[in-house]
């Protein structure tokens, strides 16, 4: 009896934690492995020349519009370069290289270089209208879209589905995404890196859809596309140009409160409605 009460209290704690799948036959050391990686990587750089150790330059360049409008064409990546930066670079190449959404899809598909792709059981793309006038980008995929490879159709989605259909909105005038294809183990915020190699898909996804409006969903999905550092309770409600390279002309942009965000706190959804109105006012 005591062996199987410490087993139920040890499952609580993991449940707790998020850890609520498992995603693998057998455990894996990772801490054996990050020893490894850190040895390999010791060996490398006692075998390059003196003068080109520590030329590399760890970390990912910035991804905000800002610097998207003015991009160059990616570096091909090279030894030197860190995986985060390689990641990007091959994001880069890989998205601008498709000219449909089908194409991009296809892309996001084969892309390797992304971590969470290795813990998810499917890629979310999108679903929807991709010819709608309005486009929703969320932060990244939950359990139920995990599992369906769908985005937004767990209890969040669900009501925003209800929070859409009081304006005259579903999902055949409207298309829906994130800004992550792959869901964070146990649900958790999706990582710098994680984002930053999935942003050039996501950019180019939102060129291809060419939407009038781009509706963001939560403060992850407005700081990472409009690139500001104000939270979500600031800049709700308010109107904001989103442009890239790829777009004929600036998209307007509105941060919206996400619906999970609203579930927990319902005392927001009023000024949620009202953001819905604008929304409305300005489709029509």
């Amino acid at each position: 009896m005591q062996g199987n009460t410490s087993i139920r209290e040890n499952l609580i704690w993991q449940v707790e934690a998020g850890i609520d799948e498992c995603i693998a036959e057998a455990p894996i050391d990772r801490f054996a492995e990050t020893a490894t990686k850190v040895a390999e990587r010791a060996t490398q750089q006692s075998a390059q020349p003196a003068e080109q150790q520590g030329s590399a330059k760890p970390g990912v360049r910035s991804r905000t519009p800002e610097a998207i409008a003015g991009r160059q064409a990616p570096t091909p990546p090279t030894s030197q370069n860190s995986a985060p930066e390689r990641a990007v670079q091959s994001a880069v190449a890989a998205a601008g290289a498709a000219k449909s959404i089908a194409e991009l899809r296809a892309a996001v598909e084969a892309f390797e270089d992304c971590a969470l792709k290795k813990t998810a059981m499917n890629t979310v793309f999108a679903d929807g209208n991709p010819e709608a006038k309005i486009m929703f980008v969320g932060e990244a995929p939950g359990a139920d879209e995990d599992r369906k490879g769908l985005p937004f159709i767990g209890a969040s989605g669900q009501f925003l589905d209800q929070m859409l259909a009081s304006i005259g909105l579903d999902r055949t005038n409207y298309y829906i995404t994130n800004v992550v294809f792959w869901r964070p183990p146990g649900n958790r915020n999706p990582t710098t890196g994680e984002i930053a190699a999935c942003l050039p898909f996501v950019e180019r996804h939102i060129e291809l859809v060419d939407p009038e409006i781009l509706v963001l969903l939560g403060g992850p999905a407005s700081k990472t596309l409009l690139g500001m550092k104000e939270g979500i309770t600031k800049i709700r409600g308010q109107w904001f140009d989103y442009a890239t390279a790829g777009l004929s002309r600036p998209v307007q942009a509105m941060p919206l409160y996400h619906p999970a965000y609203l579930l927990r706190s319902p005392a927001h959804k009023r000024d949620a409605w009202r953001d819905l109105l604008e929304i409305k006012q300005k489709l029509s």
